[in-house]
């Protein structure tokens, strides 16, 4: 059931993701290292095999790989779900919504887009917070960094942040309003779902052990 929790979690935060990526407003960070990685292999290899959900399983394939070498207590099941299905995830809803949520849409439209990406992403990551079933890769890497060096996690999140989106901008991932609005958005919406997802999480896990 946890697991059930946590996909279902996953499909609603990357519909948020997937939101903001359409409208060219800018994403949040580790989706700007994503779609400038992208850009950049696509550019150079051409084809297309390569979607930005593709690149966003590779990403996490080897921040995965990293953690099993300097500590696999932090992957779970969770994880691996997250690595698998999230980039797929992208790819469908953008199939879905490409020519319905676009870049030549009225400004207004696209910041309101942009918004209700926002607080869909910030819902559904705390449906997966929420499950107990493991932290998705990119979360990771703060998290372990913090851990390791002994540092506040806070600290530790905004520069990692901060490398995610200055390595993705230089290789041609869109910095914008979008990236602003996603940092200053999602922590905030994300602290009212907490405690209203953990209420309903913990009844239907009350009644699947029942």
């Amino acid at each position: 059931m946890r697991i059930l929790i946590l996909l279902a979690g996953l499909t609603v935060a990357h519909l948020g993701v997937t939101l903001f990526l359409l409208t060219e407003l800018g994403s949040d960070p580790f989706n700007v290292l994503v779609q400038g990685l992208y850009r950049t292999l696509s550019g150079a290899f051409g084809g297309s095999f390569l979607t930005h959900g593709r690149v966003h399983i590779a990403v996490c394939f080897l921040i995965i790989l990293v953690l099993l070498f300097l500590d696999r207590s932090y992957i779970k099941i969770g994880t691996v779900l997250c690595m698998i299905f999230g980039g797929p995830i992208i790819d469908f809803f953008t199939m879905l919504l490409g020519k319905t949520v676009t870049a030549e849409a009225p400004m207004p439209v696209r910041i309101l887009t942009l918004a209700a990406g926002c607080v869909i992403l910030a819902y559904g990551m705390t449906i997966v917070i929420k499950s107990d079933a493991g932290t998705g890769p990119n979360d990771l890497v703060a998290i372990v960094i913090s851990d390791k060096l002994h540092q506040k996690f806070s600290i530790v999140r905004v520069i990692t942040d901060v490398c995610f989106v200055a390595v993705g901008w230089i290789l041609g991932g869109k910095f914008g309003i979008g990236t602003i609005i996603c940092a200053v958005l999602v922590g905030p919406v994300a602290g009212i779902f907490l405690p209203v997802n953990e209420r309903i999480i913990g009844k239907i896990l009350n009644k699947t052990i029942n």
